[in-house]
């Protein structure tokens, strides 16, 4: 190891240099040799390995740069306390006892109000406006009544990685003797009850050699047991029996499990089988009482009574049967409440449907499938609702029409609610744009809504349509007629603009301007109908189903 003078502070050398006016001495070529001697021989283990402070040894082969010392550390000697933790930086953690004190101070018993307290309840830790009691009509700053404990002043627990973390922080062990206590009085009450059964000479011995009198008779299902041979064999399928796998070959049917040889769900659920896969064992036989006794256990243990389905199925069994008789004595002492203040007994009396609507006169013959062969289809149930009942000489209903967004009558194409019908000289006459429709149709309902016209004078309303549909068909003509003269002016229009592009082709081809060929016009109305019939829509979400 090296010498400790370079370890030297720089304020001990000053001091130093202060007192004796010599500088410190540098290491010769000899000191360097028998400190690096020194260092080898403690790494060989042939000289004793340096000391700290404390008196612990330091291992040699520590490197150079962890067992020296910074010099502001103020080190006289070989350390490695600067490696440890320091004292001053360490932190003091609550110990595993302590936790936060549960509920109120009830070592101090308060009878008058202290000042400063709080004036609903009168306890100190808290103020009025904090105070978690109900609100009292005279505090205790005016009673001097009933002043509430003071609470605990918490500590500030400083809680360490693991404390922070742990379960039973706080736990109090004292909680369990409860339980324990609980245990106690149920294996008292039974070696009560079994010391009544010996009493009464009903020895449980007997019980036990009939209960494991037929066990070790007894197979375990699905299995086989050959005594010559000493083994247990699986039981396999019968050969003449159709395959699970080859009932239905297609991969998109229910699931065979070769390991297990089950396919849970039905392989044809279209057709009538023997073989419904083994999902349907489930819903049929005892399964479903099994099911119905196990939620009837559960209601009983959640309202109090202390049964179990697989413990003591004979008393869960007898207080069903006892439950389902008192319920169906309570459902008919109501039933004959009712009829006996409101009456009607007589149609509870008459015979079942099942006699009166089975025994009928029509034949029908049905498919494997359900379908109808011969016979009549069923009628269609009708509603409540009064059925064909049109108005105003319409012989279909409001909406059985629709064009360009907007409802009508199918019988003259008439888009005007309450509207007289003219059969097929309205389908002809009426063209009328649907804007003006709705404007027109507007004011028909503010006509009648101003002259305060009622719902049963229908006679009025329609000699009122009348006239307005005639006034529309007017309007509609002259609309047609300017439309006509519109058209012919473009069409004009247009034959003279061709005739100038005919004049000015140019003959040249290699001077021809691009898709000069190609004669550019607007679209007909069937051209623009086939298109928007033709065209796809890719983001529509209804495509794939067209």
């Amino acid at each position: 190891m090296t010498s400790n003078h370079q370890n030297l502070p720089v304020s001990s050398i000053l001091k130093s240099k202060s007192e004796i006016d010599d500088e410190p001495k540098k290491k010769s070529r000899e000191d360097w040799r028998k400190a690096k001697e020194l260092e080898e021989a403690r790494k060989a283990g042939t000289a004793p390995a340096a000391v700290d402070e404390e008196g612990k040894d330091i291992n040699p082969h520590i490197p150079q740069y962890i067992s020296t010392a910074p010099w502001y550390y103020g080190t006289t000697g070989p350390t490695l306390k600067h490696q440890r933790p320091q004292e001053e930086n360490k932190k003091e953690f609550s110990n595993i006892d302590e936790w936060y004190k549960r509920g109120v101070d009830t070592s101090k018993i308060v009878t008058k109000y202290r000042k400063g307290a709080c004036e609903n309840c009168g306890a100190m830790t808290h103020k009025k406006k904090d105070c978690m009691d109900r609100p009292r009509k005279v505090g205790a700053k005016y009673s001097g009544a009933n002043i509430a404990p003071d609470e605990f002043i918490q500590k500030n627990l400083e809680l360490s990685f693991d404390g922070k973390r742990d379960r039973w922080s706080g736990y109090n062990p004292l909680e369990h003797k409860a339980v324990i206590e609980e245990f106690q009085k149920v294996e008292e009450a039974k070696r009560q009850l079994k010391a009544d059964k010996l009493n009464a000479n009903e020895s449980s011995e007997d019980e036990e050699k009939d209960e494991d009198k037929y066990v070790d008779e007894v197979d375990m299902p699905g299995t086989k047991v050959d005594s010559k041979q000493r083994i247990t064999v699986r039981n396999l399928r019968i050969r003449e029996d159709t395959a699970k796998y080859l009932r239905n070959l297609d991969l998109a049917s229910a699931y065979y499990d070769p390991k297990t040889r089950s396919m849970r769900e039905d392989p044809n659920p279209n057709r009538d089988d023997n073989y419904h896969g083994e999902n349907f064992v489930r819903f049929t036989g005892d399964t479903t009482n099994h099911a119905k006794a196990q939620l009837f256990a559960w209601d009983a243990h959640e309202k109090g009574v202390d049964v179990h389905l697989l413990a003591e199925p004979t008393k869960l069994e007898l207080l069903q049967k006892e439950y389902e008789k008192k319920k169906e004595e309570v459902k008919s002492t109501i039933q004959s409440s009712v009829l006996d203040r409101y009456g009607g007994k007589e149609y509870l009396e008459a015979p079942p449907k099942t006699l009166l609507l089975a025994q009928t006169e029509d034949y029908v013959e049905y498919s494997r499938f359900g379908k109808i062969i011969k016979g009549a289809e069923k009628e269609v149930i009708r509603s409540k609702y009064e059925e064909d009942c049109y108005i105003n000489n319409h012989t279909s209903v409001w909406g059985s029409f629709w064009r360009g967004g907007n409802w009508g009558y199918r019988c003259c194409h008439s888009f005007i609610k309450n509207s007289y019908c003219l059969g097929e000289s309205g389908k002809t006459s009426l063209s009328i744009p649907l804007d003006t429709l709705h404007k027109d149709q507007e004011k028909i309902e503010e006509h009648n809504e101003s002259e305060g016209h009622s719902s049963n004078n229908s006679s009025s309303d329609n000699d009122q349509t009348l006239v307005l549909e005639k006034k529309l068909k007017k309007k509609a003509k002259k609309k047609e007629k300017k439309a006509k003269l519109k058209s012919k002016r473009k069409q004009e229009k247009d034959k003279k603009a061709e005739e100038s592009m005919q004049d000015s082709v140019i003959l040249d081809d290699r001077k021809r301007p691009y898709n000069s060929m190609f004669e550019v016009k607007k679209p007909t109305e069937e051209e623009m109908e086939n298109y928007f019939k033709k065209r796809q829509r890719f983001d529509d979400p209804m495509n794939q189903f067209l």
